[in-house]
Formats: C-alpha cells, structure tokens, sequence
C-alpha cells in the first residue's frame, strides 16, 4: 500500500451515471488487476474504494458508478485538480490459473476491473472471451475498448435492448478454461452455479478502512474469515461459502 497525490487528466462521462477517471501519480504499488485503491475526497470522512480500471506507466484510470455523496463529489473534479489516493490495496486477480481460453464475466461496475485483467491475459497470447452484463442499452460502456485489445465481446442486457437477451449467465460460450468475474452479489452467485471450470470472484463489499484494520468487511469462506479488503477482493470459487 502506497499513499499519493494524484493529478486529474480526465473527468468524464460513459453513460448517465457512469464516470472515467484517468489520474497520472505514483502508481508503483499496484502489481495486479482487480486491486483496488482508496479516493480521499473533501468533505467526506471515510475514503472511497474504486478498482484499477486500467493501468499504462504512471498513468491510472478508474471507472465508478454516480451513487451517493462522494462519488458525485469525485464526478464533479475537473482536470489539473488533485486526489490524495491509498493504492496498491487488495489481492487482485491471479493470472496463473487463466489456461489458453478464459472468460471474463462482469456486470455494470463490476466491468472496470476486468479490463486490465484482458490486457494482461490478451499480452500472454490468450484466447480471451469477455461476456458484459447491464440491465439496459444505455449502460453500456467499454465493450469497443474490450473489442480493441482482440477479445470476442458479447454484451448481455436484462431487458433484451441489446446484444444477448438476459444475464452474463444466459449466454455463456461452450468451452472456456477459467473463469474471472466481479459483479454484484447476485450474479456472482448465479455464475458459481452456472460455470464448469474453476474461477475467481472479485466481490463489491462496504469497506471502512480498505486495508484491514477495521475489519468491517469480514465475511466467511469455507477456509475461515477473511476480510474482502485485505485478503480479498478476489476470492477463489473452491473457498466461497454463499450465506442461506
């Protein structure tokens, strides 16, 4: 973990709600996709914890969902403006277990930490298939940028406005090797259930601290307590024990 100031390059919006961040600092502590960092924004007592959408040099992006106080803050931040940041935080994802074919699972703002992930898997050679989950046509975002790095893209809306009709879970590709996926609980759920092959599951969990000490997003696996923040957010499919 690595505490830094952090210059705004970009502010934008993806879709209504939905926000890019592109920030250039000290982003050394960061050493795996699905890791997470910690925003300080005036105004706000507690930090607020974004994944690593994307990651080139000293330059970091972050993509975040518009859903209360801070977040509209942080939509509200113009170029050339500064955010005191705790990066390098969580576990991140391990590509080690990916085989030639893996499928990238995500839904609404659980897409963004996907994306590193398939630069890194697309830079090994690997045959990446990436299925993206939102409820409408009008939330869509990133799947041009998936396309870019040579991934097959298919997009999966609840409302059949577009692409597939349905859930990520409704339009699963018949072979794949492994599986990554981040998303609400919900559809994390359904993919354990649905997939054949093993996986990693990156979890949206309330956080106080973000690095563990409060212990405030603690949660039971079939290998004991572990805190999403610290030894998570990524939790292997073989030790996630899904509450009744």
């Amino acid at each position: 973990m690595k505490q830094g100031i952090f210059e705004i390059l970009s502010n934008r919006r993806l879709t209504e709600w939905v926000c890019e961040l592109r920030l250039a600092g000290d982003t050394g502590a960061i050493s795996a996709p699905g890791q997470f960092v910690n925003v300080r924004l005036d105004g706000c007592f507690l930090r607020r914890p974004i994944s690593v959408c994307d990651l080139e040099g000293d330059q970091l992006t972050l993509v975040y969902k518009v859903v209360g106080e801070g977040t509209a803050r942080l939509a509200s931040l113009r170029a050339g403006q500064r955010l005191d940041l705790l990066s390098g935080l969580g576990n991140g994802y391990d590509l080690s277990y990916s085989g030639e074919s893996p499928l990238l699972l995500g839904g609404g703002v659980g897409v963004p930490p996907l994306f590193l992930l398939a630069r890194r898997l697309r830079g090994q050679g690997k045959a990446v298939n990436v299925v993206l989950g939102f409820n409408t046509a009008r939330e869509v975002f990133y799947e041009d940028r998936f396309r870019a790095l040579g991934c097959a893209v298919t997009v999966a809306t609840a409302d059949g406005s577009e692409g597939c009709p349905g859930f990520v879970t409704d339009c699963l590709p018949e072979r794949y090797s492994y599986v990554y996926t981040c998303g609400p609980l919900p559809m994390l759920k359904a993919v354990h259930r649905a997939i054949r092959t093993g996986g990693q599951f990156s979890f949206e969990e309330r956080m106080g601290c973000g690095f563990g000490a409060c212990m405030g997003c603690t949660c039971k696996t079939l290998t004991g307590y572990k805190r999403i923040c610290r030894d998570g957010p990524v939790l292997r499919k073989e030790e996630i024990a899904w509450d009744a």
